[in-house]
């Protein structure tokens, strides 16, 4: 069997599957609590170096995940839909957040209390499995994301990001983009210039065609082989 295709996509492909475990009881006590907030465009979500008295559930939206130095920011991936972040906070060693989050887009977030969450992997096996197998995912999932940005050269990156846009966001190949250029470059590793230049050299080869924020993927196929090559 040939080894998998390692990708420099950003968004997450695992939805979280972990609260379906739970008994009506169980559910009933996270529901206790949990407390629902909606987040602005931009606005930060969780803040590297905090305290971590929470796990989130993107209810809605998406937001960036990152690494911030006061300097430099990195990208670890993005969370749509369907997903947790502060996962990295639930071991004993670790009780701040390990990363900072922000809405890319208006988004609605559950906030469950972290001492209810990890009672529930105490006392219920097939959460903890469920759970476990998400870190597992999102640790391939990195991993494959900086392989692929020291090794891809930048038309293969960005190739990377429209496909995962287009299969794990939109679930189509024609969709409103969210983000801003700059964004992009920022998912991609590369700069904004080289975003704007090579989005109008793959319109101008067919491989898409962009309207205003309207983005229609032409040759999915081409897409992936560059991708693949990178």
């Amino acid at each position: 069997m040939g080894s998998k295709q390692l990708t420099s996509c950003t968004i997450s492909s695992r939805h979280c599957a972990c609260f379906e475990q739970l008994t009506n009881a169980e559910q009933k006590r996270v529901e206790e609590n949990t407390a629902i907030v909606k987040y602005k465009k931009g606005e930060l979500i969780c803040k590297q170096g905090a305290m971590a008295s929470q796990i989130l559930y993107i209810e809605s939206g998406l937001a960036k995940v990152f690494l911030d130095n006061g300097n430099d920011t990195l990208v670890l991936k993005v969370i749509p839909p369907g997903n947790l972040l502060g996962l990295t906070s639930i071991g004993s060693e670790n009780s701040t957040f390990q990363y900072s989050a922000l809405a890319y887009v208006d988004s609605v977030v559950k906030q469950i209390e972290i001492s209810c969450f990890k009672e529930m992997l105490h006392t219920n096996p097939k959460f903890a499995s469920e759970v476990i197998e998400i870190l597992i995912s999102n640790t391939v999932q990195i991993n494959g994301r900086f392989f692929c940005l020291t090794h891809k050269q930048s038309y293969g990156r960005l190739a990377d990001i429209l496909l995962c846009l287009a299969d794990r966001i939109f679930y189509s190949q024609d969709f409103l983009l969210p983000l801003s250029r700059k964004e992009l470059a920022e998912l991609s590793g590369i700069s904004a210039e080289t975003v704007v230049r090579m989005l109008k050299k793959v319109n101008d080869e067919g491989l898409i065609a962009t309207e205003g924020k309207n983005l229609r993927i032409l040759d999915y196929h081409k897409l992936k082989i560059i991708s693949e090559m990178g």
